[in-house]
């Protein structure tokens, strides 16, 4: 942790008091603060209280820090303000493991695990959840005015204005979030972390918090990208493919996911941006009840048409269909076309077949190709596909048991990916030592492009070490626009350098 924030350039990536004016008290730098959060979130520490109390009592810690004691006030404002350059130092990292061929680019998995976000349950709200919220409220205030009519003391007529006055406060307040509701578009409304939403934590467990994407390489299993949106993984898929390609700067990729990641939408993107999928088949939507299964029907790609189980052809008149809801005047994700037959009228094993007086319908996507090149992909190569499970599972549980990751601490979707980036980054410095080991990859740190300018500076001083017979020492310590650079003679003088 001490030699990878040391080869970062921390101006470069946005992090402030990195140059600071020689009037006035000195802040803190930033390495200070990072390496504090890099070593507390790699040991499941992350309030900045306990951070605070770690630079005071653990030795590790102290050493870390050179004796320096950040009050948690200090240790907050740091990664609040800094949630961007998180990710970028993140993306950075990623892309010198790629440099240094501890990623090759070709295979990925992708997944999701989702956290608990800063929002509890009672202030999220939906349409449904509003409009009986409101019923019951207005209920209330019925039976209140019924009873303020036929109150005679003037002590209980007093009591039921009280609770008349505070639901009507309460009927005002649940209207205001219900028009927010509607003017927003979403499904969904969070009133303390706008950002969250209720998500299927396990089984029918929901929690209001974020489903966080990440997209992992096969090789070694670093984690390379991650972003956060959908409550689910239906609409995922092509984003963190095309992000995790673009940030790997390949030409073409292999994207394996499970089944929650299978949408014809997503599979067409990915083939339009040069990523092959290996997705998992969701099975058909028809309920078994004894006919022909969809899949017993087949199509002809060369002819358009679709072969029923007795030999005859259905076929369409290309006209493009698309389902709705009603209820949320919505229409569907995709569209299709219908194939039908005249065959059904007079074939005698309709019965068979369907239980409609029109015959059997068959409806075919618009990206009924692009899912089942995918199946074909997945039928044909089940043992590759199985390394998904190899590739992304383990690190989530890593990081959720070992870790505690499985709730965040900030509010907002930039802060919480700033907080991500903090834990991904921390496992991969721990990939890189099962990988590398500690030294090689403090060694690879210090050449590596991330250096610093007082970094260089002591890589020279080493090239004449042997010269000078100094042993070389960094003190991370800031005084003014100065970086201070201790080297103890052996005769035993110390030799202070100063650079500018």
């Amino acid at each position: 942790m001490d030699a990878f924030v040391d080869a970062i350039d921390l101006k470069s990536f946005g992090f402030a008091h990195v140059e600071c004016h020689e009037e006035g008290r000195p802040p803190y730098h930033p390495s200070i603060l990072l390496k504090l959060y890099l070593y507390g979130y790699r040991y499941g520490i992350r309030t900045t209280r306990k951070l605070e109390r770690e630079a005071q009592t653990n030795i590790e810690a102290m050493w870390l820090l050179t004796g320096l004691r950040p009050k948690y006030k200090t240790i907050a404002d740091f990664r609040k303000n800094h949630s961007k350059a998180f990710r970028e130092v993140f993306r950075r990292f990623v892309c010198l493991l790629k440099d240094w061929k501890l990623i090759d680019g070709q295979t990925v998995a992708i997944d999701s695990f989702k956290i608990r976000g800063n929002n509890s349950l009672k202030n999220n709200f939906n349409d449904k959840k509003l409009s009986h919220h409101l019923a019951y409220i207005d209920a209330q205030i019925s039976e209140y005015e019924a009873l303020l009519d036929v109150a005679d003391k003037q002590e209980d007529k007093k009591g039921i204005e009280e609770k008349l006055k505070e639901r009507k406060e309460k009927q005002t307040k649940y209207t205001q979030v219900k028009k927010d509701l509607e003017e927003s578009g979403e499904e969904q409304i969070s009133l303390t972390d706008p950002d969250s939403r209720a998500v299927i934590l396990l089984r029918n467990i929901v929690n209001v918090g974020y489903n966080i994407q990440s997209s992992s390489d096969s090789k070694h299993k670093f984690l390379v990208e991650y972003d956060t949106g959908h409550v689910n993984d239906t609409n995922a898929l092509a984003n963190i493919a095309i992000d995790t390609k673009e940030l790997l700067g390949v030409e073409h990729l292999n994207a394996l996911a499970d089944k929650g990641y299978h949408t014809g939408a997503e599979l067409s993107k990915c083939r339009e941006n040069g990523i092959t999928t290996f997705v998992s088949p969701k099975a058909p939507a028809t309920r078994d009840i004894g006919l022909y299964p969809i899949t017993s029907f087949i199509y002809d790609h060369k002819n358009d048409l679709i072969q029923c189980p007795q030999g005859h052809e259905m076929r369409t008149n290309n006209t493009w269909h698309q389902h709705s809801d009603k209820r949320k005047g919505k229409k569907g994700a995709y569209r299709f076309r219908r194939y039908n037959t005249p065959a059904c009228k007079t074939c005698i094993s309709r019965h068979l077949c369907t239980q409609s007086k029109n015959g059997r319908y068959i409806d075919r996507s618009e990206y009924a190709n692009v899912t089942e090149e995918n199946a074909k992909r997945i039928y044909e190569n089940p043992e590759y596909y199985r390394l998904r499970q190899q590739i992304t599972e383990h690190m989530f549980g890593t990081l959720k048991r070992q870790r505690g990751f499985t709730f965040t601490l900030v509010r907002g979707k930039e802060n919480v990916l700033g907080e991500v980036g903090l834990m991904f980054i921390g496992y991969n410095l721990s990939r890189c030592i099962s990988v590398l080991g500690a030294e090689k990859l403090i060694k690879a740190l210090r050449k590596s492009c991330l250096l610093g300018f007082a970094d260089k500076i002591l890589l020279l001083l080493s090239q004449f070490k042997k010269s000078f017979s100094l042993s070389i020492k960094t003190i991370p310590v800031r005084m003014g626009s100065f970086y201070f650079i201790k080297g103890s003679l052996l005769n035993p003088k110390e030799l202070y350098l100063c650079v500018n």
